[in-house]
């Protein structure tokens, strides 16, 4: 998993900033690596200021490593540092889109948030250098924008992807700050374009080690199963589910953020070891 951050939305060093006023985003920029397999888990997200960045419509450099679109697909650039062990993690990922359905989606009801699921369905080779790992399959492009901090307007947020025999799925269930509710569940139409479909029942997934409550959705009378808890920490978990969907079974990639624990000084002191700043 890939995620370049401008204004890193879990830095703790963007929450300082944030509380003294002082929050330039393009100061907060990361680039997320997360590498699970046999070999172990390997993670590196090296927060970095703007004299690090380069962008425009069809690249993002920030320090060692870069992403470029050249219109059909985007090249990936790792040449990074794990943490806390600093060990290096090198290589390319290439990701191309099966489907382009350029929608948007507002998170909140004043859409000061918006997510855009940019390749719902992708092609992506993976050739890491080091520590060693390649291989090629189904993939995932999405992408995020606010004009406030993300614990302003939401307390909490489950998502979910996998992919069918239909086509791929996408749940969204998001708790917003104002006591209103987001429930997105959105499948494949015979457009391409990505459409809402009925929504099954939420049904609780066990809590994780640090507490976290998750949950998705599945059809009724069938249970999810968490078979890999790959992220736990005291504000998200990242987990492997698998259950039935619209009628078959599928293996979901879940994701599970508390924007309440996010904003707990303890929570926020734990995260340097796993976030290191160069300036």
């Amino acid at each position: 998993m890939v995620i370049a951050f401008i204004g890193s939305v879990f830095s703790p060093y963007y929450a300082r900033a944030l509380r003294m006023g002082l929050a330039d985003p393009l100061d907060h920029c990361a680039i997320n690596v997360a590498l699970y397999g046999k070999g172990g888990h390997h993670w590196a997200m090296t927060e970095r200021t703007g004299r690090d960045l380069s962008r425009d419509e069809s690249h993002f450099t920030l320090g060692p490593s870069s992403l470029t679109w050249d219109g059909t697909t985007l090249t990936i650039r790792i040449e990074e540092r794990t943490a806390p062990h600093r060990l290096r993690l090198a290589g390319t990922v290439r990701l191309t889109p099966e489907l382009l359905p350029e929608q948007v989606f507002e998170l909140d009801a004043a859409g000061r948030h918006t997510w855009r699921p940019i390749a719902a369905s992708a092609r992506v080779e993976v050739d890491i250098e080091q520590p060693g790992q390649r291989w090629s399959g189904h993939g995932y492009m999405d992408s995020n924008h606010g004009t406030r901090p993300l614990k302003d307007d939401f307390i909490a947020w489950d998502w979910a992807r996998g992919a069918t025999t239909k086509g791929p799925v996408i749940l969204y269930d998001v708790a917003r700050r104002d006591g209103s509710a987001l429930n997105l569940a959105l499948g494949l139409g015979a457009d391409g374009m990505l459409e809402r479909i009925a929504a099954p029942a939420i049904t609780a997934l066990p809590i994780t080690p640090w507490r976290m409550r998750r949950a998705t959705r599945c059809d009724a009378g069938q249970r999810a199963r968490v078979t890999a808890t790959l992220e736990d920490t005291p504000f998200y978990a990242r987990s492997v589910v698998t259950t039935r969907f619209i009628g078959e079974p599928v293996t979901l990639m879940h994701e599970s953020v508390d924007l309440d624990r996010l904003q707990m000084r303890w929570s926020e002191a734990l995260m340097p070891f796993r976030m290191p700043r160069r300036v």
